[in-house]
């Protein structure tokens, strides 16, 4: 897969998964490059196909611990309006709301504060390193966090069930799903009633999607996503992930 968008390979280290932002112990942390170039993919064909370029919101069904939906709102917070997330897991929820708290300046002083006192208790070599990153974030996230207010909401829901899921979100409001649906060894579908939950994950957004909307879906190669009311725009494969980008027909 060759990068359209995220073309130079940066130093993410500040954002790396378990330093300021909180990871999910068993759970490899999404490439902070790859979710980039997957967004700014997903704008582009939102603005491309339906003419609409305004700031987004932005919905993971599967969340997890939220890290690529925080480091996302962190790198593109000019094009996000709104962040939501929603997971069948109660911890996965917990951990997603304390690292979606860290877009925010408050968020942020917080984590600052509590990693300050890991510091000073254990005297670290890596608690020093989380906290000067924690002091870059904030100082590069201060003038764009009163430019480009956004908001954050997490909640508990099973991404094949559109009923939790609409008992959430507002019709019609979502423009941009992305989400990394369980496979592999660490993560696995939680309904063994649903025969494809990927099918019945896509035909339970269909009721808050927007009109401009645009649906990104990464998993591995053995799970097809299709469906009947969704047209996929662009498919590539970069290690053993295969992302789908569609949009509702």
């Amino acid at each position: 897969m060759q990068y359209k968008y995220a073309k130079e390979r940066l130093d993410y280290s500040d954002l790396a998964s378990g330093r300021v932002f909180h990871s999910l112990p068993g759970h490899p942390a999404f490439p902070v490059r790859l979710a980039s170039e997957i967004f700014q993919r997903c704008m582009a064909s939102r603005e491309t196909i339906h003419k609409n370029s305004a700031r987004c919101t932005l919905y993971d069904p599967c969340c997890g611990a939220a890290y690529h939906l925080s480091v996302l709102a962190y790198l593109h917070r000019e094009h996000i309006q709104e962040v939501i997330s929603s997971d069948i897991d109660e911890k996965a929820v917990a951990l997603a709301k304390r690292n979606l708290e860290l877009v925010g300046i408050a968020g942020l002083d917080k984590r600052i504060a509590e990693i300050s006192e890991m510091s000073e208790r254990y005297g670290k070599a890596s608690h020093q390193d989380a906290l000067r990153s924690a002091q870059i974030l904030r100082s590069n996230s201060f003038a764009l966090a009163h430019t480009y207010p956004l908001k954050t909401r997490v909640f508990r829901a099973n991404a094949t069930d559109y009923k939790e899921i609409f008992d959430h979100i507002k019709a019609k409001s979502v423009d941009i799903v992305f989400t990394d649906v369980p496979y592999g060894q660490h993560s696995h579908w939680y309904s063994s009633e649903v025969i494809n939950p990927l099918r019945a994950m896509l035909k339970a957004l269909m009721n808050i999607l927007s009109k401009s909307s645009i649906v990104a879906i990464v998993s591995d190669k053995q799970q097809k996503v299709s469906h009947e009311n969704y047209q996929r725009i662009e498919q590539f494969q970069i290690g053993k992930r295969r992302v789908v980008i569609l949009k509702p027909t």
